[in-house]
């Protein structure tokens, strides 16, 4: 199965500030067809105007990845975290028993563009924790970096679901292919640029939802940045 979310039909929220795409339901954007998939719930594609931002507010029982596409984002936490959020670096989130944060453009001068993921947990209640890690563009380079995982392997950030978030970027007919069991569920998020992804042309802010495939491949068309989701049924 290949389903195709295209960025156009995304849902949409404009408050001056924030300029926000949804893949999936968020807030005031609700399609009981696109739900999420999976424990994949939210990828929000967010644009902040510099020197604005989330105000403190509360989170539960979810696993939140901040990745940063341009610019900075400060973040702070009811659990004492204080942080920038970079371009190559990734931040997990585990809000668990309950966290409050902010999240706000750290330039006042230059915009902030990220993606902000949620997932859902495999246990609830945990106690909140946080963590963030650079990767340097050499690592995903024409080929798959592991960024997040349920067991931090390969230096990835740890999720608290059985959930594997590789990252890569792909220029003009460079080429890398992912083996996956067939029994999971993959999601691919295109980030930014042009791609061709199992024979399917995709372009920034595009989706991907694939099941009973044994191998994401992925040729590059035009300067792109590829997320790719390898997750439990």
């Amino acid at each position: 199965m290949i389903t195709v979310r295209r960025s156009e039909d995304r849902g949409a929220a404009n408050f001056g500030w924030l300029d926000s795409k949804h893949t999936f339901s968020f807030g005031s954007y609700m399609d009981p067809n696109h739900m999420g998939f999976g424990p994949l719930r939210v990828i929000n594609e967010d644009r902040v105007k510099p020197g604005t931002g989330f105000d403190t507010h509360g989170h539960r029982d979810m696993e939140i990845i901040s990745y940063v596409l341009e610019g900075a984002l400060e973040h702070k936490d009811s659990i004492g975290t204080g942080s920038v959020i970079r371009p190559g670096e990734v931040q997990r989130m585990s809000a668990g028993s309950g966290i409050r944060h902010s999240e706000y453009n750290h330039s006042q001068e230059d915009p902030v563009h990220f993606l902000q993921i949620w997932i859902i947990p495999d246990e609830d209640g945990i106690e909140p924790g946080y963590e963030q890690k650079a990767f340097a563009d050499e690592e995903k380079r024409g080929r798959f970096r592991l960024v997040a995982s349920p067991d931090g392997s390969d230096g990835s950030v740890k999720l608290h679901q059985d959930v594997r978030l590789f990252a890569g970027l792909f220029d003009k007919d460079e080429m890398a292919s992912l083996q996956v069991d067939s029994n999971r569920y993959v999601w691919v998020q295109i980030a930014r640029g042009e791609v061709i992804v199992n024979g399917t042309p995709l372009s920034a802010g595009d989706g991907l939802a694939l099941r009973d495939v044994t191998s994401v491949d992925v040729t590059g068309v035009n300067d792109a940045e590829v997320l790719v989701f390898d997750m439990t049924a």
